[in-house]
């Protein structure tokens, strides 16, 4: 399947859990689509670039080292996504990773996640929870920086910081995700 092939195909992914399943399966069974989904994921200002997310996060949630190869592509334009339905899903790959790293049980995670890639990270996600995004996105650069903290002493202050000043103005689903993350800090 050619890129262009891919964007046919992504056209026909909406919302549902079903077309996006339907289309991760589409690239478990040929992990070479990977990177033209990412090429696609990246081109940011395009409508179709959240379908490709949103496909990239089902494909990592059930093949998390198909991203592997591309893991300097992907850290090199996670701070890139700004819509909403991208900026979601690429926080929720980011979790996956970052969980996958820090499982006492997963070594190639471990191997395959360079220093450079934990900063990257780390800067997307205090990005995506200083900025104007929704709660997901902020929950999910919760937990990878509470994570990223035990191998970064900075990283818990600062998260700290962020999450006292915006607590009074956060949603209730904000507050209570901020909650947890703080009695975890203690």
């Amino acid at each position: 399947m050619t890129k262009d092939q891919l964007y046919q195909a992504l056209d026909y992914v909406d919302h549902s859990r079903e077309k996006r399943l339907e289309m991760a399966t589409l690239v478990s069974n040929n992990p070479k689509l990977v990177s033209p989904l990412l090429a696609i994921a990246f081109d940011v200002d395009h409508p179709v670039s959240s379908k490709a997310c949103w496909v990239m996060e089902f494909t990592a949630k059930e093949n998390l080292s198909y991203l592997f190869p591309y893991l300097d592509t992907f850290t090199d334009s996670i701070g890139n996504v700004h819509l909403d339905s991208s900026v979601r899903p690429m926080a929720k790959i980011c979790e996956y990773l970052i969980k996958s790293y820090f499982h006492k049980t997963n070594t190639t995670t471990t191997e395959v996640l360079t220093p450079d890639h934990l900063e990257k990270i780390t800067t997307a996600c205090f990005d995506w929870l200083i900025g104007n995004h929704k709660v997901a996105a902020k929950a999910y650069s919760m937990t990878c920086l509470l994570l990223l903290g035990r191998k970064y002493n900075w990283v818990h202050p600062e998260l700290k910081m962020v999450l006292e000043q915006n607590y009074a103005d956060g949603s209730a689903a904000y507050k209570a995700r901020a909650r947890h993350t703080l009695d975890k800090l203690k």
